[in-house]
């Protein structure tokens, strides 16, 4: 696990995958500090890591990146995690198009 604070390429990604997946990343994003966590097998694995380091549950959103993708293919929302009744997420994805637009900026800011 990481906190991704560099740029990251799509071949670093691509290796990080075929360690785990095979063909996908799984990372939680923290959209109120703007921080990126990657490379376990679970999200709640990086929910936890992130809350370890200062983050706040309600600002952590998990999400796939699948490195041999490209475009709106490249980052799913889906993950376990963004089931948030009381924050009005009813689903693994991410309901608030807001949110997803922070998301993905924090998402390509990171990886190029």
């Amino acid at each position: 696990m990481q906190i991704v604070d560099q740029i990251l390429t799509s071949d670093e990604l691509k290796l990080m995958a075929k360690k785990i997946f095979g063909n996908l990343i799984k990372a939680v994003v923290d959209v109120d500090r703007n921080l990126l966590a990657i490379d376990a097998n679970l999200h709640a694995d990086l929910e936890a890591f992130l809350l370890e380091n200062g983050s706040e549950q309600k600002n952590l959103w998990g999400i796939n990146l699948y490195p041999e993708l490209s475009g709106d293919d490249f980052v799913e929302f889906d993950s376990m995690i963004n089931l948030r009744p009381n924050q009005n997420n009813f689903s693994r994805s991410v309901d608030d198009i807001e949110i997803r637009k922070k998301i993905l900026k924090i998402v390509s800011a990171r990886i190029k």
